[in-house]
């Protein structure tokens, strides 16, 4: 499923790696990459023209879900979403989110 939405949101030439860290390797990321020193659900980042990386933490994204009322599956869906946009160029706003609802909507279980 990942793979079809990274062809149609970054294009099927882009290669895409998603990593799994803890909470610690989160915020260690988090504070040398954006000066913030505290853990996160995701991270993004545009390696090359056609490469990338997004930095999910599992421990977090499963507290968050709750907060969201969404289910572990649901929000890590949206969260992937969100990091590819990063990844195309997109900045949080209206645009995005738009975006965002455009492509969960194709993403159905």
């Amino acid at each position: 499923m990942y793979t079809k939405l990274k062809n149609e949101i970054l294009g099927k030439k882009y290669s895409l790696s998603i990593a799994f860290v803890d909470e610690k390797t989160s915020q260690t990321i988090n504070k040398k990459y954006r000066n913030k020193n505290k853990m996160t659900t995701i991270l993004s980042f545009a390696l090359r023209k056609n490469f990338g990386e997004i930095v999910l933490c599992e421990p977090i994204i499963k507290r968050e879900a709750k907060n969201f009322n969404k289910t572990l599956p649901e929000f890590l869906r949206f969260l992937v979403i969100h990091g590819m946009l990063h990844l195309k160029g997109y900045k949080h706003g209206k645009k995005m989110e738009i975006a965002e609802k455009k492509y969960l909507s194709r993403t159905k279980f």
